[in-house]
């Protein structure tokens, strides 16, 4: 059974990405236009479900099979990766802490989901909410302000972070249907990199809740970002990253075989400078696929490294894509801001991976702080 689930959910795959990821990726970045159809399609095949509970309908597949989503989604288009990345990431707590009719809904493909942690007053250090929870009678209103969504407007759902509603602890994790009354997306996206992920600001002021909608136990959010969230975020914002990486080393390998100084009768990829720039960019994305596997090896195996290299991970992929689109622009010359090419789409998006909190620098700071026999925080 586990063979046949696995050959399908990669042909489901490659039909969304043949049929409609790959013929509108560069609408999707030149419009900025949020991929619809394509999240569409991954609902309608069960991809939306791949981590999903079986007892709930879904596939019931782990980090490696999302990971592997992920990484090819986005070696074809960057905002389709992000927010399928998001969607997981959220999956994961509805998975733990929902109802069973919502998460029949999400393995069903007919909602999908993203994280609703940072906000302009903490910033990168997601993980302290400046927004309220407060009871209002025998609901709860919420009340705050979240800089990024990926998806605002888009998802059905947010995993919303607050303050307590009335426990100690850092914060307390909600289930919000999107159209709450009182919860709006405030700007729209115009970015330069991920351009069709719709990460904007999101406001809730005066949104009413059921109690219920409560995720986990008030005031164990910490916990539940930290244990749950963090290891599936930073394991598929890597797996972004090296599919980015690799569809740049490969566009730019393809790109200096068929381009020729036909005065010197030479293709660009006989100049041993030009090989030597391919080769780096080879070996930097297989690193960073490399330390991407070890990572989810480590994590489902409960080696005593995980958490540290669930901290790496998503730094080193990030900065390794940096040095890889560089890479792909300098060996494709000035082609390569020709948008055809197809390297100056990952150079944009490769960026985006490096601000997203944590950010690389925040990262740099616990696995500092890890590697010396700190505390974390």
């Amino acid at each position: 059974m586990q063979a046949t689930l696995s050959q399908d959910y990669r042909a489901a795959l490659g039909e969304v990405i043949s049929d409609i990821v790959e013929l509108q990726a560069d609408i999707v970045d030149r419009d900025g236009s949020f991929p619809s159809a394509a999240m569409a399609a991954m609902g309608d095949s069960g991809l939306l479900g791949l981590i999903s509970a079986r007892e709930a309908g879904g596939l019931g597949f782990g980090l490696a099979e999302a990971a592997e989503v992920v990484g090819e989604l986005a070696q074809h288009c960057g905002s389709t990766a992000m927010v399928a990345c998001m969607h997981y990431a959220a999956v994961v707590v509805i998975e733990a802490h929902a109802p069973l009719r919502i998460r029949e809904e999400v393995a069903a493909g007919r909602a999908f989901a993203t994280l609703a942690f940072s906000e302009a007053g903490s910033r990168s250090h997601f993980w302290a909410p400046l927004g309220t929870a407060t009871p209002e009678g025998d609901r709860v209103r919420l009340d705050g302000r979240k800089s990024w969504v990926t998806s605002a407007g888009q998802a059905d759902f947010y995993v919303w972070s607050s303050k307590p509603l009335r426990a100690d602890g850092a914060s307390t994790l909600w289930l919000v249907p999107s159209r709450t009354p009182g919860v709006q997306v405030s700007g729209n996206f115009d970015g330069l990199g991920l351009r069709g992920n719709c990460s904007s600001p999101v406001t809730a002021e005066g949104a009413l809740l059921d109690q219920g909608a409560m995720l986990g136990s008030d005031g164990g959010g910490f916990d539940i970002m930290m244990s749950t969230v963090l290891p599936i975020f930073q394991i598929m914002n890597a797996a972004v990253a090296v599919g980015t990486m690799e569809a740049a080393t490969r566009r730019a390998q393809h790109h200096v075989s068929a381009t020729s100084l036909e005065h010197l009768g030479q293709a660009l990829a006989d100049l041993p400078t030009i090989r030597a720039y391919v080769a780096r960019m080879r070996i930097k994305t297989d690193l960073a696929r490399a330390l991407l596997l070890d990572t989810i090896g480590a994590v489902d195996s409960g080696r005593d490294d995980a958490m540290l290299r669930i901290l790496e991970v998503k730094a080193a992929a990030g900065e390794l894509a940096l040095e890889v689109t560089d890479l792909a622009m300098r060996v494709c010359g000035g082609a390569a801001f020709r948008k055809e090419v197809g390297v100056e789409r990952q150079f944009r998006d490769a960026r985006a991976g490096a601000v997203m909190a944590p950010t690389t620098d925040v990262l740099y700071e616990f696995i500092g702080r890890a590697a010396c026999g700190l505390p974390l925080f």
